[in-house]
């Protein structure tokens, strides 16, 4: 009967098709059609389907806002068409605007699209409801991507390390924009199967009225994204084909900078390097991804943005962006961070296998390490030491959005080894409740050989996700011999740490106000260790006000944090410190070439870098923090970073070091393929006499010339030049390095890297 149901839909579209386009609604879902051909802006001219095979794609409109007004019909007009052959998805937006002079478009960078209005089609392939793909474009066709991953693990929401090969276009009309995507099949993962079963969700953003709307509707007031998409169906007897991706890259560099590690003491040292490496990829049964790599390229050609280090007590985390890491990431992501790829630093080669069959997804990863055994004494046991890793991740997908699943991890180095095995489990209790458990064992031995030590961690969370009630509870519990040293350990998820934290939050929307919406919450933290001793406390109430291109918040914020000898050198007890702070902020995108982001902290903190010998105590605190990013032409982009930090003694009479770090950021972008890509980063730490830190300044500077034809095929020239306050001085016949006032080249490096994607 559904079968003989669907030919009839089918048959019915068909014929309705060659005289107007189909029009669904979002209870009734989406039959996507089989067209003749690839449509153009040419087959909507007026931005009105003027051609057979315009009218031959099924037509989604009456889009519905999420924000700013959940539920109200979006206030701009968008229709979408749609079709497919056996190769593409065809996507056509036509995104009509009542002020079409107040589009905002720049021409810029791939993924660079923050600010610009832009429309968006999401993509769940499996029908399971946990995972998609995203795809957006801005009215000048500038690409955006991105894997859209369910619930609230740290890996949730999109992951724009996925770099997909799909083609996109745009152009802006008296009546606003037109957006062409065409998706090769061969860049999506799906069932092996005669008619496939997708759910699909259409997004547009405009950035002036802060709205985003959607069909079909995506109300904040029901927990979770692709349950409220909609079903699609019609795309029969497609495939990926037999689809094989070979990138080969050539990476060379010219070096000039200092050796610490030369004989008689530290001097500039020139070097070439050369390096030829190779990633592949090869797809089986539509779903299942084989990733190899020889001899990866691990630079980074984009930088990390600027984080402040100085004065934490636990380490800052860094996305990960290679790309060999990219291919189903959050397969192995658990709430629990139990692997953080950027541990492994430097692998000779490895393997990825990735993969779904029916309600199961698996992952695997074998791979060495470099890092451990490099730079090392020549009598150090561990010298030239390579460790080995292998990663092993399996779930099963029960019933519409729960999931359960275990991991698997093992790192090997020397006579040492760290195992980690992980169960954990996500459940959908109601529409706006869920909830999520996680338990995890762990096994270590030290690398040069010694005792054997097991741990274990208990992870538990419940969320509430509502329009005007939120909440999130979150227990965590880790023994004092926990390792996980392929994972990522917040101050929650450390060692010898027991506790709870919640958050609870409501929302209110006035009618007939200048005001969206306005919020409050309040984030609570108990923690202790194992044996039961308070060693953090947090309370702070915040409240959020959102207006239609601003938003400003106020918080409070009242710490205890109590510092056991095992955490401070020196202590010969527990001590208790009390401080507290408060935090204004306010972001502004009113103006179309300037939207900024500005904060400013005061109050009270503990200085964890005191003189030697003494111990940490509580100081007066400030910070202020300003992102800029400004537009003065559209093919432009200025990108500025402030930070600054100042601590001093509570009696003012000494300073402990204040720490200011400037970056701007300059992409000039000839065409979509070309741009010019300008860093300046300046850091300065001023240390005083209530601080171990010692005056530091360093300045950077880096040009990269881009040739970007997709994310795999690409060529850079660039130039990277440093400066810090140093000097090098003759002591006894032996070279010295010290400090200075002044500012001195320490390196520089010129290098070029190509690569290509092969791919049949």
């Amino acid at each position: 009967m559904r079968k003989s149901w669907l030919m009839l839909c089918a048959l019915c579209t068909v014929v309705t098709f060659l005289f107007s386009n189909s029009v669904f609604a979002a209870d009734e879902g989406l039959i996507m059609p089989l067209i003749e051909g690839e449509p153009s802006f040419a087959d909507f001219n007026n931005m009105s389907p003027s051609s057979v095979l315009a009218r031959s794609m099924a037509k989604v409109e009456n889009f519905v806002q999420r924000n700013p007004d959940d539920g109200d019909p979006a206030t701009q007009r968008t229709e979408v068409y749609v079709g497919y052959d056996h190769e593409k998805l065809h996507v056509i937006f036509l995104a009509f605007d009542s002020n079409p002079n107040q589009i905002r478009a720049n021409l810029s960078s791939r993924e660079n699209i923050d600010g610009d209005d832009n429309v968006e089609i999401t993509i769940d392939t499996f029908n399971d409801q946990r995972a998609a793909f995203s795809f957006r474009s801005t009215p000048l066709g500038i690409q955006w991507d991105a894997r859209w991953t369910e619930g609230s693990s740290r890996r949730a929401g999109f992951d724009t390390t996925l770099e997909a090969v799909w083609d996109s276009e745009g152009q802006l009309t008296d009546q606003g924009y037109m957006v062409k995507m065409a998706i090769p099949l061969r860049s999506l993962r799906f069932p092996d199967s005669t008619e496939q079963l997708w759910r699909i969700q259409f997004g547009r953003y405009v950035p002036r009225l802060s709205e985003e709307s959607f069909w079909p509707p995506y109300s904040i007031a029901v927990e979770g994204r692709l349950n409220q998409t909609a079903m699609l169906t019609g795309i029969r007897d497609v495939s990926p084909g037999n689809n094989s991706q070979i990138i080969p890259f050539i990476f060379a560099r010219e070096v000039d900078a200092i050796d610490t590690g030369a004989t008689g003491g530290p001097r500039f040292r020139q070097s070439s390097e050369q390096d030829v490496g190779l990633d592949a990829k090869f797809i089986f049964n539509d779903s299942m991804v084989l990733d190899i790599t020889l001899n990866p390229d691990f630079s980074q050609v984009e930088s990390d943005e600027p984080q402040v280090t100085l004065n934490e007590r636990f380490e800052v985390q860094f996305p990960e962006r290679r790309p060999f890491f990219v291919e189903n990431a959050d397969f192995f992501a658990t709430d629990s961070n139990l692997v953080f790829t950027r541990r492994i630093v430097d692998p000779e080669g490895g393997a990825r296998f990735t993969g779904r069959a029916g309600n199961f997804g698996f992952g695997t990863i074998l791979i060495n390490d470099e890092a451990p055994g490099l730079n090392r004494a020549a009598n150090d046991p561990l010298n030239g030491e390579k460790a080995n890793i292998a990663i092993l991740r399996g779930f099963m997908d029960i019933s519409e959005q729960d999931r359960v699943g275990v991991l698997l991890t093992d790192r090997e180095l020397g006579d040492g080894y760290n195992r980690v095995a992980s169960l954990d489990g996500r459940f959908k209790l109601t529409d706006n409740w869920t909830t999520q458990v996680q338990l995890v064992g762990t096994e270590s031995e030290p690398a040069a050989g010694g005792k054997t030590t097991t741990g274990y961690q208990r992870n538990i969370q419940i969320n509430r996700a509502g329009r005007m009630f939120s909440n999130h509870t979150h227990f965590i519990e880790t023994t004092s011999d926990f390792r996980t040293e392929l994972g990522f350990q917040s101050r929650f998820f450390r060692p010898d740490t027991s506790g709870i934290h919640q958050r609870p939050g409501l929302t209110f929307y006035p009618e007939n106000s200048v005001i969206n919406s306005w919020n409050t919450t309040v984030m609570a933290v108990y923690l202790e260790d194992v044996g039961g001793d308070k060693i953090y406390t947090q309370v702070g109430p915040s409240l959020n006000v959102r207006l239609d291109t601003s938003n400003f918040g106020l918080s409070f914020t009242d710490f205890s944090e109590i510092l056991r000898p095992k955490d401070f050198s020196g202590l010969a007890s527990n001590r208790v410190y009390k401080y507290d702070n408060w935090q204004v902020s306010y972001g502004n995108s009113t103006l179309n070439t300037l939207s900024f982001d500005v904060s400013y902290r005061t109050g009270t903190t503990l200085n964890l870098v005191p003189p030697a010998g003494f111990l940490p105590t509580v100081a007066d605190m400030t910070r202020f923090d300003l992102d800029m990013l400004w537009r003065p032409i559209d093919r432009l982009r200025i990108s500025n970073t402030y930070l600054h930090t100042e601590l001093e003694s509570r009696s003012g009479s000494s300073k402990i070091f204040s720490n200011k770090i400037i970056r701007s950021n300059w992409n000039y972008q000839f065409t979509r393929e070309w741009s010019l890509r300008f860093i300046a980063q300046y850091d300065e730490t001023d240390a005083g006499p209530g601080s171990r830190l010692v005056d530091d300044e360093n300045l950077n500077f880096d040009l990269l010339l881009r040739y970007v034809i997709n994310p795999w095929s690409a060529f850079y020239v660039g130039y990277n030049s440093n400066q810090s306050n140093f000097d090098i001085v003759e002591m006894e016949g032996e070279r010295e390095l010290v400090i200075a006032n002044d500012l001195r080249k320490d390196g520089d490096q010129i290098f070029v890297k190509f690569s290509y994607l092969f791919q049949r």
